[in-house]
């Protein structure tokens, strides 16, 4: 009787024959079946030479009565198959082997789709859009339009400040200031007023909406909700071109202004080469693409956002927009919070599920603004050459007078933004060089949250009141005295 040994630390030791394991039955078992298989394909092969290959066969019989084209194509198809006879060891029945391959494939495809549909049904369903019942605040304009607004801090009568902000696209009042604390307000005794642009939310829509009337609807607003003073405009991304039509066009109501990457026309034709360089290398190839319809053929993208945003299902915020972002605000886009608040905000722009103040707004955002942001530059008044100029300075006391926008202008800007590249910022400083540039390290477009210290509305605030002279000096001094508290 033999026994196997194996070594150990202290020498050659005898063992025990091993017992058969599940692995041993497995491969008997899988012999068998293979040998079973086997015997059942030549069996049929048998009936098959028997019963329909042979030539009083009806096979036979018609190919012998004339059709002579079937057979030869049959003959020529057996010809090539017996071609992958050579790939087989030598030494195995074809008939045998074949059958081996023919098992294993179909277990491998019976595999392959369980695991498919095990993979569908851990995948979870798209969330549906869900309408909420109405909750704005509405006022009536004059032209029997409403506008739904929401107002949040203290209010207008008790506000030592008032913010207006505009929303961006995809958005609606819910989205607010993203950032701000709201104890600030409370605190520092701030009225924020947030509302749906026309066709937004529950605002209805303008027949001939365009960016001056978007800032005369911020002005009747301002009036409704009982601001009698000066405000401020807030505008982030894309709602940035309505904060800049009220710097435009109603400068005597406004008090400044903070841009978080605000967005300028990609087709401005005073941005350099490099500027638009380097905002267009930033961007996908699927938004150029949709630039390039609002600019030429606004009509087709009602289809794409009929198929993204208005499709009544909830999508991914940079698949929806076609944004390129930065790791960390796809870390941003896939936190649970975050992903609840981004999908009441949309829930609630396009509860209306018309497409026509979306493809109205990206076509504003690529036209003729109707005002250039050089407009809105700080600069002295030219006097007239005329004959009544000469004797109107002559008579009168020599004032300095200035055109553009007399207050300040804040803009904050991520570094990694690939939505509102740097390059649009520097555009924007190129042309206005006395707004204060705040530039944010390793930010993009969704993770630059900034926290506004009041005491910088309230400096500001206060010096609007002095002398012309003293404006002057402040707006084209050194913007770095402004205090600002930023939280990355």
């Amino acid at each position: 009787m033999s026994s196997s040994r194996y070594r150990s630390h202290s020498g050659w030791q005898s063992s025990a024959p091993e017992a058969e394991g599940l692995a041993d039955h497995v491969t008997e078992f899988m012999k068998a079946a293979a040998e079973m298989t086997v015997e059942f394909g030549k069996g049929c092969r048998d009936i098959v030479r028997q019963s329909l290959v042979k030539e009083d066969s009806y096979i036979g019989r018609t190919l012998r009565k004339g059709s002579w084209y079937v057979g030869r194509r049959v003959r020529w198809a057996c010809d090539k198959l017996r071609v992958f006879n050579e790939c087989l060891p030598e030494d195995k029945d074809p008939l045998h082997a074949w059958a081996i391959i023919l098992l294993i494939s179909a277990i491998a495809f019976a595999a392959l789709n369980l695991s498919t549909k095990h993979d569908t049904s851990s995948t979870p369903l798209p969330k549906k859009v869900y309408l909420h019942p109405p909750s704005a605040n509405l006022i009536v304009l004059p032209d029997g339009r409403y506008l739904a607004y929401k107002e949040q801090g203290v209010s207008a009568e008790r506000a030592r400040f008032s913010i207006l902000v505009p929303h961006a696209f995809l958005s609606s009042r819910i989205a607010g200031i993203p950032g701000l604390k709201a104890s600030l307000l409370e605190e520092f005794g701030i009225c924020l007023i947030t509302y749906d642009l026309p066709g937004f939310g529950e605002s209805d829509p303008h027949p001939n909406r365009n960016l001056e009337s978007s800032a005369l609807d911020m002005l009747l607003l301002a009036n409704a909700v009982g601001i009698n003073d000066k405000f401020w405009v807030v505008g982030y991304s894309s709602g940035s071109m309505h904060a800049w039509a009220a710097l435009r066009y109603i400068p005597d109501r406004v008090a400044g202004a903070a841009m978080f990457a605000p967005m300028v026309n990609p087709y401005d034709p005073c941005m350099a080469k490099v500027e638009r360089r380097g905002t267009w290398d930033k961007w996908t190839r699927k938004r150029k693409f949709m630039y390039f319809l609002a600019l030429r053929l606004p009509s087709f993208l009602s289809y794409f956002y009929r198929q993204s945003f208005l499709s009544g299902k909830h999508g991914q915020i940079d698949k929806w927009l076609s944004l390129s972002l930065g790791k960390r605000d796809r870390a941003l886009i896939e936190d649970p919070l975050y992903e609840e608040f981004w999908q009441r905000d949309v829930e609630e722009s396009i509860r209306q599920g018309n497409t026509k103040p979306f493809v109205e707004e990206a076509v504003l955002q690529v036209s003729n603004w109707g005002f250039s942001l050089a407009d809105l530059k700080l600069q002295k008044k030219q006097r007239g050459k005329g004959m009544l100029s000469w004797l109107k300075a002559m008579l009168t006391e020599p004032k300095e007078e200035y055109t553009g926008f007399l207050g300040p202008i804040h803009i904050w800007q991520g570094m990694d933004d690939r939505v509102v590249p740097p390059s649009m910022t520097d555009f924007v400083h190129r042309v206005l060089p006395g707004a204060a540039v705040h530039k944010l390290p390793y930010e993009g477009p969704l993770t630059t949250n900034i926290e506004i210290d009041p005491t910088l509305v309230e400096g500001d605030s206060k010096e609007q009141e002095e002398t012309a002279d003293q404006q002057e000096e402040e707006i084209l001094g050194d913007p770095s005295k402004e205090e600002v508290i930023l939280n990355p």
